[in-house]
């Protein structure tokens, strides 16, 4: 819809009664509760979990399972009925966000005194087109008085993503980037970055991404996958605790009275999609700085220790001060995001059908945000 249109709108429907009593909310406080970490807690297991729920997952889904029902031991698995099948239809970006889970686990236990034995796929690993209800990892915990606590643990509750303008005229220190780079060499993966010395390597990663996330706007079905997991106004962010999530006044307000419509798509002209295309360009175009990973490789443990290091960097960058946003559109693998896909990776230098581009972020300096919602740990725990 025209913004102007909806303007008209609420003179004539009485509406702007409706704004002028207030229609911007504040996040649920219950939503947000597992930010301010566990308490105490007689199983070890639920005060690591507490720190391993908080890790990034693409759309904030959520999409761990876990079961405890054998003493000293934890099983992950895949919930498969929150996926992405139409943005990331081979669930390369679910198994990554599975590894965030397990890398801070491992932080997380660790800070416990304890040490996490990890065995991925211990019932076999899942092809390439699919996954199954099969154990992601198996995690055993062990007391080790010589395991050593990771310094990046510090920053689990303060990790965010930032989708907002970033402080064009601060570029990333060099500092900032050796800590990120470092942050990843438990893997075995290769991390390139790029900042305002390289202005035409800018603009060559800013118009990749505004066409891949243009794409995936004008994009019918992966634009109703994102409005399946967007919640709108505070109580729909307090039912659900996951997903995406809007508190600003103009769509709250819109889903209010009903000119929000998210059972189908807006189109490519609607205000809806244009104002959201250009708001990322602005945000863009404010982008002092870029990283990127790179494997050998795309089987699903590579897609798991992608993720881990992924977890690090961004801790890393948490540490320094530094904001990170993925960009997954231009790397999500259906056929309208071709173009984008083939220009990242050459880009990037990973054209070789051997190589894949696990991760691509915007960094750079910009106010803080608050955190997403999380849904708790007992939601994520096998029950039966």
């Amino acid at each position: 819809m025209d913004r102007r249109q909806f303007i008209r709108l609420t003179a004539a429907g009485g509406i702007a009664v409706v704004a002028a009593t207030g229609c911007s909310q504040q996040m649920p406080a219950d939503a947000i509760a597992a930010w301010q970490g566990p308490g105490a807690e007689a199983d070890a297991r639920r005060w690591i979990l507490a720190y391993a729920i908080l890790a990034p997952h693409s759309h904030n889904l959520q999409s761990w399972l876990v079961d405890l029902h054998t003493q000293d031991e934890i099983v992950l698995r895949c919930d498969l009925t929150r996926l992405l099948p139409e943005a990331d239809p081979y669930s390369r970006q679910i198994m990554m966000s599975h590894g965030t889970f397990l890398e801070l686990l491992d932080m997380a236990a660790r800070e416990h005194g304890l040490r996490a034995e990890i065995s991925l796929f211990p019932e076999g690993a899942f092809g390439h087109s699919a996954i199954d209800q099969r154990p992601v990892a198996r995690i055993r915990l062990l007391a080790d008085a010589r395991v050593s606590k990771d310094p990046l643990f510090a920053q689990i509750l303060s990790r965010r993503t930032n989708r907002n303008a970033y402080e064009l005229t601060r570029p990333v220190p060099a500092d900032a980037w050796a800590a990120m780079a470092e942050g990843v060499k438990p893997n075995s993966l290769r991390f390139g970055f790029v900042g305002m010395d390289q202005p035409d390597a800018l603009r060559r990663h800013r118009a990749i991404a505004a066409e891949a996330w243009r794409i995936e706007l004008t994009t019918p079905r992966t634009m109703m996958e994102t409005y399946k997991v967007l919640r709108v106004g505070a109580a729909e962010i307090e039912q659900h605790r996951d997903g995406l999530f809007v508190l600003d006044r103009i769509p709250v307000l819109m889903s209010k009275v009903g000119l929000f419509n998210r059972n189908e798509p807006p189109r490519p002209d609607d205000y809806a999609t244009t104002s959201q295309i250009k708001d990322f360009n602005a945000n863009l175009e404010s982008t002092p700085g870029f990283l990127w990973m790179v494997t050998d490789g795309n089987d699903r443990v590579t897609q798991v220790n992608a993720g881990r290091a992924y977890a690090r960097v961004q801790l890393a960058a948490t540490a320094a001060g530094i904001a990170l946003q993925p960009l997954q559109q231009a790397l999500q693998e259906y056929p309208e995001q071709a173009k984008p896909y083939a220009e990242i990776r050459s880009l990037l230098d990973a054209s070789s059908p051997a190589r894949t581009v696990q991760m691509w972020a915007r960094a750079g300096f910009a106010p803080p945000v608050g955190p997403a919602p999380r849904r708790g740990v007992d939601a994520q725990l096998v029950q039966t």
